[in-house]
């Protein structure tokens, strides 16, 4: 989480889905911050957040009161995870699962990694940021592989085909 807006929103919409009869349970919400940037967390303002995740790299959250509000009223929890959790949840998404988000996306994953979440339970993380927001950091995160010559034979013996 960075201003908190996604969490906040996203109660809204599911505490109106409730009322008008178009759900009949409520999800419990689970954000995610990172250490270096969890004022939330923390209880009181960060004054230089610091993160590998640059989009929640925020020290005073517009939307601060509401995701208290959205975690407290659905049984769930605000926490923090540490930068190397971020970075391990981002790699894992790629690998295993090819998606490619940004760092701050990966939070939610890296959080529910840590999570005890019961066996068999429906589980919903948001990703809201595609990796080509912070492509420095998707870069320092592969060994970057030597140019080659835009044609279809050289492209084809870099790859081995």
């Amino acid at each position: 989480m960075g201003n908190a807006g996604n969490i906040t929103a996203y109660w809204r919409g599911y505490l109106e889905y409730r009322e008008a009869g178009r759900a009949t349970r409520l999800p419990r919400m689970l954000g995610f911050q990172a250490k270096g940037a969890a004022p939330i967390v923390e209880g009181r303002v960060v004054e230089r957040p610091e993160t590998i995740a640059t989009a929640i790299r925020i020290g005073n959250p517009a939307s601060w009161r509401g995701a208290e509000a959205a975690a407290a009223e659905s049984g769930g929890a605000i926490a923090a995870v540490s930068d190397e959790e971020i970075l391990d949840a981002y790699r894992f998404l790629a690998v295993e699962e090819s998606v490619f988000c940004e760092a701050a996306s990966a939070a939610a994953v890296a959080g529910l990694l840590r999570s005890e979440v019961p066996r068999g339970a429906t589980v919903v993380c948001v990703l809201t940021g595609h990796g080509l927001k912070d492509p420095d950091l998707a870069i320092s995160q592969i060994q970057v592989p030597d140019a080659v010559e835009p044609t279809f034979g050289a492209v084809t013996e870099a790859l081995g085909l």
